[in-house]
Parts: structure tokens; C-alpha cells; sequence
């Protein structure tokens, strides 16, 4: 079936490229559960967050990815769940997904814990036939046909955490599910193993101003490593303003601010540096948060009583 083996190809080509399936986000600092199941229920309150981040603006179907994180301890807070929703759009592709997390916290000094996490869940991948366009004549059919697969995904890592720093290191898409979109052709995609390993220190610098320098380093094989690293000044613990580089594609910058210690907000534009600057304008990022606990909700009755 040659012309199915050629969309195919062509498909694996556009999610492979850098072997990136994974979306990435310049905020990564802001949503690790995002890259790392560890993470939940690493704080004393439940925490939401949203990532909608809209790369190489100006380019036709650039990649476009949504995700939605959710955690929380469990009430002894030696355990933590949690679960991701997202969705991944490249081109005529999509990745829908879901998936839960466990993690358990183990504490190895007065203010540090370990963490181990796992997750299991699903991806649905698709690919819009409307959108295709065909080498070879004949078998139009393709053209209007929705294809999709779906595909069980499970991950795994590790996160050794305080109040003033923290070190990850994850293995998502730890199972490499064959991904099999035509029944007929040479279709050999496969979800690809990724390993992540991030962290950040947050300095004192006065009793108003910290600075936070982070680093993420994301490896999939065959592709090259990709470095990301950069740093945030804090006011307050209330508005920040930061820097960020990633290797051989942009330098970005950041802005955020945090509300009463409940609502989060932050935003992100990368300047790209890569030969793709003559087409794109750049890509932006968008972060959304809240927290939830006893005490923010007694702060919200007492705000409620007071008027």
C-alpha cells in the first residue's frame, strides 16, 4: 500500500522530528508534575495548573499544545496523586491523552523528602486525511478519512525536593507502544522512551528578592540532547521576571505574578533562534494556577465575613 506507507512516513516524520512526541514548555519550572509523576503530592495543598502554549506563531499548522495538571496529598501526606489531560497538535496530527499518577514520599532529613512516582494512562493519536496531501495517485479515500490510534502509555521517576531546592529525574513514555495508524503498510512508529532530568535552587538575596536559576535536560534516542536552563528573580514570593535559553532554538523570556498565594499566573515568549526565525514570530506561553487548602479557605471565609 504505497501510498499509505508514504502519509505514514510522512506523519512519523512531523512527531518524530528530534524525536520530540513530547510537547515543551519554557515554564517547565512552573508545572513539573507535568514532566514528572513524582511530583504529586509534594506540597501541603491541592494544586491546578494549566499550560496552553502556541509555538512558532506565523507558520501554517504550527504545533499547539494544552494541558491540564492536577495533585494533591493524600491525608497522611506520605502519599499524592495526580493526573494530566492534554492535547498535542501538529500539523494534521493530534495527541490526546490522559493519565493518573502515584507517588510516595519518603523523608531522608529534617526538611528533605524522596519521592517515587509512577503513572499509567492513554494516548490517542490521529491524523486528519482532509489535511494530506498525496505523492502518488489513487487511493483518495485516505484524504477523507479520520485516522486514529490509541495506545496505552506508562512513565515513571524520582524527585528529591525542599523548601529551597529540588532535583527530578523522569522516564515518561517508559513503555514503547507500537503506534499502528493503517492496517496495511510498513507502519513502524513507536511511542519513544524520553529521559528528563530538571532541578532548581532558589537564593536568598534579601529578605524581599530571590533569584532561582533551573535547568531541564531531555534526552529520546536517536535525537541530540536538548538543554534548556535560565533563571527567575522573585519579589516577594509574589512576581517574578526571568530569562531562559534552550540549545540551538531560543531565548526567551518570562513574566508572572502570584495572588494572594492562591492564584498563579504566568506568561512566557520564546525568540526563536533556530534557521526557523525567518518564518516564525516567536511562540508563546501561557500558565494558569490555583492552590487549594484549609487554610486558603479559611482566608476566603474570613475575606467573606469582613465584608
Amino acid at each position: 500500500m504505497k501510498n499509505s506507507l508514504y502519509i505514514t512516513v510522512i506523519v512519523l516524520l512531523v512527531q518524530f522530528l528530534k524525536a520530540q512526541q513530547l510537547p515543551q514548555y519554557t515554564q517547565y519550572m512552573l508545572n513539573d508534575l507535568a514532566i514528572n509523576p513524582a511530583v504529586a503530592g509534594k506540597d501541603i495543598f491541592a494544586d491546578v495548573r494549566s499550560n496552553n502554549r502556541y509555538q512558532w506563531s506565523g507558520l501554517t499548522d504550527a504545533p499547539r499544545t494544552y494541558m491540564l495538571t492536577l495533585h494533591s496529598p493524600l491525608k497522611n501526606r506520605n502519599m499524592g496523586l495526580g493526573t494530566q489531560i492534554y492535547t498535542d497538535i501538529v500539523g494534521p496530527t493530534r495527541r490526546i491523552g490522559i493519565s493518573l499518577a502515584y507517588a510516595y514520599h519518603i523523608k531522608i532529613a529534617e526538611k528533605t523528602k524522596l519521592a517515587l512516582g509512577i503513572s499509567a494512562g492513554i494516548q490517542q493519536w490521529g491524523i486528519d486525511g482532509h489535511k494530506l496531501i498525496l505523492h502518488d495517485a489513487g487511493d483518495d479515500n485516505l484524504l477523507t478519512q479520520y485516522q486514529t490510534k490509541t495506545v496505552p502509555d506508562f512513565g515513571a521517576g524520582l524527585y528529591v525536593h525542599n523548601e529551597k531546592w529540588y532535583v527530578g529525574f523522569s522516564a515518561p513514555q517508559l513503555y514503547q507502544s507500537p503506534i499502528k495508524l493503517y492496517n496495511e503498510g510498513d507502519n513502524k512508529g513507536t511511542l519513544v522512551r524520553h529521559f528528563i532530568l530538571n532541578g532548581a535552587y532558589k537564593f536568598d538575596v534579601s529578605s524581599d528578592f530571590k533569584i532561582e536559576p533551573s535547568f531541564l535536560v531531555k534526552y529520546a534516542n536517536p535525537a541530540p540532547l536538548e538543554i534548556d536552563f535560565g533563571a527567575r528573580v522573585i519579589y516577594q514570593e509574589q512576581v517574578w521576571l526571568g530569562l531562559g535559553y534552550r540549545h540551538n532554538d531560543a531565548i526567551a523570556a518570562l513574566v508572572g505574578f502570584m495572588y494572594k498565594n492562591y492564584l498563579m499566573i504566568g506568561y512566557s515568549y520564546d525568540f526563536t533562534t533556530s534557521n526557523l526565525k525567518k518564518y516564525s514570530s516567536g511562540t508563546h506561553e501561557l500558565m494558569l494556577g490555583l492552590r487549594f487548602s484549609k487554610q486558603q479557605s479559611k482566608s476566603w471565609a474570613d475575606d467573606v465575613e469582613t465584608k
